[in-house]
């Protein structure tokens, strides 16, 4: 299957390292424009400079905090001003800290909300008329397994994730007559920062080391490995193509096998 992205123009959140890396290393590979959006001028700038890229693609940068919504919203606003209209977006975000749901302060949800669903919202609102016009539009939002089967010590991811997985659900109904798809990845153990953050906060609350967090971990997914960013990257870029146009309003778990729900 040849996948061509050509023309098409992405943004990806959360792109500076991890997942949202990886899948712009994909999206570029496929012949799309990617604009990185993170908070990290400098690592986005590295990125960028590891972009597959044709001569004339155009690919470029947003660092900006993603809770700053008025921010955000003018920064992505002057990006369409330079790209026209933007095709794909990847709703890629690191998660919230861990600690249980019912320990958790109010600031904890609303920081987390805002990082992540009220920002997401905030995009779409800007990518949303000239993906309605041109009749074509991916949206592509990377969520958790903790989505369908919550994370023990992560109370406000889980809780998180559930909203995004929602508020795509309504827009997959909403936005199909327009040709635009809105689907999930929910992601397994991927072997990134954020993973390796949360492994030792657990296997400290456990009072075990960290080798054996990983390797109890590792055992509870029927692959039997700790998956690669690429991994989702590929799904990711699956997703943004013409041939998953009948995909919509999906979740898409990308995990090894770990989830047991149908």
């Amino acid at each position: 299957m040849n996948i061509n992205l050509e023309n098409k123009n992405a943004i990806i959140t959360g792109a500076s390292s991890g997942l949202g890396k990886a899948i712009a290393i994909e999206l570029a590979r496929a012949g799309a424009n990617v604009l990185l959006i993170a908070r990290r001028e400098n690592v986005l700038m590295e990125t960028i400079n590891e972009l597959p890229n044709n001569g004339s693609q155009k690919h470029s940068l947003l660092a900006v905090n993603m809770s700053d919504l008025q921010l955000l919203k003018q920064s992505v606003m002057a990006k369409l001003n330079y790209y026209r209209h933007f095709d794909i977006i990847v709703n890629n975000s690191g998660g919230p800290k861990p600690g249980r749901a019912s320990e958790s302060q109010i600031d904890d949800f609303i920081n987390a909300f805002k990082m992540q669903l009220f920002a997401f919202q905030e995009i779409l609102q800007i990518a949303l008329p000239t993906m309605k016009t041109q009749n074509w539009g991916r949206i592509i939002n990377i969520t958790s397994v903790g989505a369908k089967q919550p994370i023990a010590n992560l109370g406000v991811s889980n809780t998180l994730r559930g909203a995004v997985t929602s508020w795509s659900k309504t827009l997959a109904h909403e936005l199909a007559p327009y040709g635009i798809t809105v689907n999930n990845i929910l992601p397994g153990f991927i072997l990134t920062d954020r993973l390796v953050e949360l492994l030792k906060s657990e296997a400290k609350r456990k009072g075990i080391t960290y080798e054996q967090e990983l390797q109890h971990r590792q055992s509870s997914v029927p692959a039997g490995r700790i998956g690669k960013p690429e991994d989702i990257a590929f799904a990711a870029t699956f997703l943004a193509s013409e041939q998953a146009s009948y995909i919509n309003g999906i979740n898409l778990p990308v995990d090894g096998g770990f989830l047991q729900s149908v």
